[in-house]
């Protein structure tokens, strides 16, 4: 088992210059006009795997390609690891938020302050180099190691699942480690149990043939926008419930043991409403905050576009309207079966002077963890050893996609080992990761890949 507490200095600053290096590239998956650096990103891990001593090539796609690499020096008979990451990030607007650059990567008051510097690249980082102190100048592990770090997380990883199905077999694997989380809280590790599922949705409203003069045709014609919003405000009741019908039916109750966990927990709504800078917190009633965090289904209304928005007046009725709707869901709803319910509850309460349209933009299932076997332990272990503190399970309100995947395709266990904290503007601006973590996320790995 590894037994460093800290690293050479030399090879710190050596990592803080080649991290800055990989979160320099705009790999911004969901626009084309960074379609080239984003390729460039999937270029740098290679080479990083490459220098790390594994074989490694970039992988195409019908989209972004996959780095992948490969160290199999264990032996047929040895088992294998499968570590997944992401080298893409999600787009940086509004660009004014943010207080330095989003592709300049800067430290302030002990953060990385970058878009990526948590999710993903941060993270995929320290496994990157954690493999190179192992496996450099001849070093060996005890088992064989695949890493695959794809580029289109951020956009729902259309093309990967195709890609696990067609090779199985090279990536066969006992356990997958992920690394694209974060902890409960500062100094206190974390392994999940759980990841919310998401249904993505465009809500489009259809009025009349063109924006209209508000003086000329209102009080006779509908109102796009106005429609929109009323359609909105059916989907939740005054219990903050989701209110299409049936929506429930496939949420599997969480047991008595893992609630009680959850409640024993130090409270996190003091920290939420000093992250989040809310007034106060809202939400289903029944349940604490972190239960509708992590156990419990949402629906959030993520952004709504219709008529005139710039600077001055233009009166005029809109003739379209569009939101943006996603679900959290958690074992065992199915993302198609929520599409469905939610076409049949607009349809049901769309007036008939004007058209709808529901259009799925992308999807992921729920997942939950099997928190225990000899991967598990480690990675208690090499927690609690970085750290100098027990780590406590939690969930995880976001999504992951492709961990239903590794478990349904490769039959492996997965474990979710995150080095982000709360509050770390991920997919917002100002994104940040702990300079410290840095250091304590590769002695972490290091003991993980030691004593396996």
């Amino acid at each position: 088992m590894s037994s460093a507490t800290q690293l050479p200095q030399s090879d710190l600053d050596r990592y803080r210059r080649e991290l800055f290096e990989f979160l320099e590239i705009p790999s911004v998956s969901a626009r084309s006009e960074f379609r080239d650096a984003t390729r460039t990103a999937g270029a740098w891990v290679v080479d990083a795997l490459a220098a790390a001593g594994l074989e490694a090539r970039l992988v195409e796609t019908a989209g972004h390609p996959i780095a992948l690499g490969e160290w199999r020096g264990a032996g047929p008979e040895a088992p294998t690891l499968l570590v997944y990451g992401h080298y893409d990030v999600q787009p940086p607007d509004p660009l004014e938020l943010w207080t330095s650059p989003p592709f300049a990567p800067t430290v302030r008051d002990g953060r990385i302050y970058a878009r990526g510097a948590a999710d993903d690249k941060g993270q995929l980082f320290l496994h990157l180099k954690a493999l190179e102190r192992l496996l450099g100048n001849g070093g060996t592990l005890p088992v064989n190691v695949v890493v695959l770090a794809e580029g289109e997380e951020e956009v729902g990883s259309t093309n990967l699942r195709p890609f696990l199905e067609s090779h199985r077999e090279q990536l066969a694997a006992e356990a997958v480690i992920i690394s694209d989380s974060v902890m409960f809280g500062a100094g206190q590790p974390s392994l999940l149990f759980s990841l919310r599922g998401l249904a993505y949705f465009e809500l489009r409203v259809r009025a009349t043939g063109t924006d209209l003069h508000s003086g000329t045709y209102g009080g006779t014609v509908p109102n796009a926008a106005v429609v929109l919003a009323r359609i909105l405000s059916t989907l939740h009741d005054s219990d903050e419930r989701v209110a299409i019908e049936g929506f429930y039916d496939g949420v599997r109750e969480w047991d008595e043991e893992t609630r009680r966990a959850i409640r024993e927990l130090p409270s996190r709504e003091e920290s939420l409403l000093r992250e989040t800078g809310a007034r106060g917190l809202t939400g289903e009633r029944g349940y604490s905050p972190l239960e509708r965090l992590w156990i419990r289904p949402t629906c959030e209304v993520n952004g709504i576009l219709s008529g005139y928005v710039k600077e001055g007046a233009k009166t005029v009725i809109p003739a379209e309207a569009m939101a943006k709707i996603s679900f959290r869901l958690v074992p065992d709803q199915d993302p198609e079966e929520v599409a469905r319910l939610l076409r049949a509850h607009v349809t049901q309460v769309t007036p008939p002077e004007v058209e709808t349209e529901v259009v799925e933009l992308h999807s992921g299932r729920p997942w939950r963890a099997r928190p225990e076997g000899p991967y598990f332990e480690a990675a208690h272990h090499a927690l609690r050893n970085a750290f100098g503190r027990e780590p406590v399970l939690a969930g995880e309100g976001g999504s992951i996609p492709i961990v239903a995947d590794f478990e349904d395709l490769l039959g492996a266990q997965v474990i979710l080992l995150g080095f982000a904290l709360p509050g770390a503007n991920v997919h917002a601006p100002d994104e940040w990761f702990p300079f410290d973590h840095l250091e304590k996320g590769i002695l972490t790995l290091l003991d993980f890949y030691s004593s396996l």
